[in-house]
């Protein structure tokens, strides 16, 4: 089964480039115009991974990884165009597991989530072997 990835960008020429480019390295891809949307379905039916925006209607990108960190440890990526030192130190506090501002490569996106879940893989290889 593939790796589902859920995705929140009010921006739907974004979302369909990041679509695009997941679905082409294989992975079941969601998308939603709002954090809401997202929420509500990942309340629903878990992913194995998140891509947020920070600005988007309704609930901002920070309420929702807030909202996700109470419940789970899923990966989660922010996206946006917010750049400043002060938005990246929040998104990272808030428990994100990376920050990338727009524009960006959907190309390097895709590896940025690659990267994550090989180490998560490799920590449970890892738990697994020390037990």
């Amino acid at each position: 089964m593939n790796q589902k990835i859920y995705i929140a960008d009010d921006e739907e020429n974004i979302r369909t480039a990041i679509k695009l480019f997941l679905e082409k390295s294989n992975y079941e891809v969601e998308d939603f115009g709002t954090g809401d949307a997202l929420l509500a379905r990942f309340n629903e039916v878990p992913s194995d991974f998140v891509i947020l925006d920070v600005m988007m209607p309704g609930s901002n990108g920070f309420t929702i990884l807030k909202a996700i960190r109470a419940e789970s440890t899923v990966p989660i990526i922010m996206l946006t165009a917010r750049d400043s030192d002060l938005d990246y130190a929040t998104g990272l506090d808030l428990g994100s597991d990376d920050y990338f501002t727009k524009p960006f490569s959907p190309m390097e996106l895709v590896m940025r989530v690659k990267a994550i879940f090989r180490r998560i893989e490799y920590e449970k290889q890892k738990n697994n072997n020390e037990k």
